[in-house]
């Protein structure tokens, strides 16, 4: 159920960068929400990805096609919530490759 409810936090959270301007996407495989690829792109080449599945969790950020950093499991969570928190309060991040451009 974790995963489940993970999933449809990750999609809801791509349409509201989609419609605040940012290239957004949240892709499932199958019916059964069971895993699921969201990917923003914060500026020009900067790119966020977080995977989850049943079998882990991965947040990558990538800038120029260079992965900066690579979270597994809670960090990746952790690193997940940073990014919706900036989303939802439209605060300055701790993290600064965060910051929302815009």
């Amino acid at each position: 159920m974790f995963v489940q409810d993970l999933v449809m936090n990750l999609q809801a959270l791509a349409t509201v960068l989609e419609n605040r301007g940012y290239v957004a996407s949240c892709y499932t495989c199958g019916g059964q929400m069971n895993s699921a690829s969201f990917m923003v792109s914060l500026a020009e080449n900067h790119l966020i990805r977080f995977l989850v599945s049943d079998y882990g969790i991965t947040w990558t950020e990538m800038r120029d096609d260079r992965e900066l950093m690579k979270l597994e499991g809670a960090e990746a969570i952790n690193q997940l919530q940073e990014l919706a928190n900036l989303v939802k309060y439209q605060i300055k991040p701790i993290n600064p490759a965060l910051a929302l451009v815009g």
